[in-house]
């Protein structure tokens, strides 16, 4: 019997940038045994662009992701929650079933980067990075 896989939901507060890279990061690099989603306390309603280019560019299926609420997932059970945003590990979070674990993983917003597109790039692949290793040491 195939064990069910660690249910983790990465929480930010526009549902952007970091908590979509690691939602990307944690289903590709969990191969199977960790199953990832992302939302936001205040979505911004999109995905930022240059977190897609990023995933990619490091060789990381994106999938279809969409800036979303936490309140979409109020009812559904999670392993594990995961702050990446200093403002959302703050807030009060909504209480999912199961109790999960909680942990924050203080990690900059590169969408706030500005100067020309080679920095901003860096500013996401910084973050990339971060967040890669975060999630190297957990699903390992």
């Amino acid at each position: 019997m195939t064990p069910l896989p660690f249910k983790i939901l990465v929480l930010c507060t526009g549902n952007s940038c970091r908590s979509v890279m690691a939602e990307a990061l944690i289903n590709q690099l969990g191969h199977g045994r960790y199953q990832a989603w992302s939302a936001g306390s205040y979505p911004t309603g999109s995905v930022h662009p240059q977190s897609i280019e990023t995933l990619k560019r490091h060789g990381i299926d994106p999938g279809q992701p969409r800036s979303k609420s936490w309140n979409e997932f109020t009812n559904q059970s999670f392993d594990l929650v995961i702050t990446v945003c200093d403002q959302a590990a703050g807030e009060s979070c909504p209480l999912f079933p199961g109790y999960p674990k909680k942990v924050h993983w203080s990690t900059p917003d590169p969408a706030k980067a500005t100067g020309s597109d080679a920095e901003i790039a860096f500013a996401f692949d910084k973050t990339f990075v971060m967040l890669k290793n975060q999630i190297q040491d957990l699903v390992k």
